[in-house]
């Protein structure tokens, strides 16, 4: 039951790094798809994930298409998307086997090609003040990996006699 958290060209060094603190912390795998807004050398993404990066699950992928061809053999995906109706609440994230969580950049989201292929895997993250457009990144991976490991636990003590 892995969890994998995918970062579809992120631009902002520090989510990066904080996500990849989350991941560490969850247990998951993180996957970046370039091309990303910064070098992964960069000492701030480093510091963003503190003394932990160097013992982070990283993969690096060129691009979304090889990426893709993997996707089938990680888990269940759900595509994270202001534009979504369905509440990742909603979702069963507590699959039996892996489960993929997928991002997109800081500044647009995800392609649109995407939401078209994907359009039933999308979901979203309540936000209710109509003056806020969407969550930070580094915060929304971080609910999303938490949510799995809370709904994991929630379905471990339903099946415990």
């Amino acid at each position: 039951m892995s969890i994998h958290v995918v970062l579809v060209h992120p631009e902002i060094h520090w989510n990066t790094g904080n996500a990849g603190r989350t991941c560490l912390a969850a247990g998951a795998t993180l996957h970046l798809i370039e091309p990303l807004g910064f070098s992964l050398d960069e000492a701030q993404v480093k510091r963003a994930g503190l003394d932990y990066w160097e013992h982070v699950d990283l993969r690096v992928w060129p691009g979304w298409s090889e990426f893709e061809v993997q996707l089938p053999a990680l888990g269940e995906p759900y595509f994270f998307s202001t534009k979504a109706t369905r509440l990742f609440w909603d979702a069963p994230l507590a699959t039996p086997t892996g489960i993929v969580l997928i991002f997109g950049r800081e500044t647009g989201g995800l392609p649109a090609e995407l939401h078209e292929r994907y359009a039933d895997r999308f979901v979203t993250m309540p936000i209710l003040s109509p003056l806020v457009r969407s969550l930070n990144l580094s915060s929304s991976v971080a609910v999303a990996a938490y949510e799995v490991l809370r709904q994991r636990q929630s379905s471990r003590r339903e099946t415990i006699p």
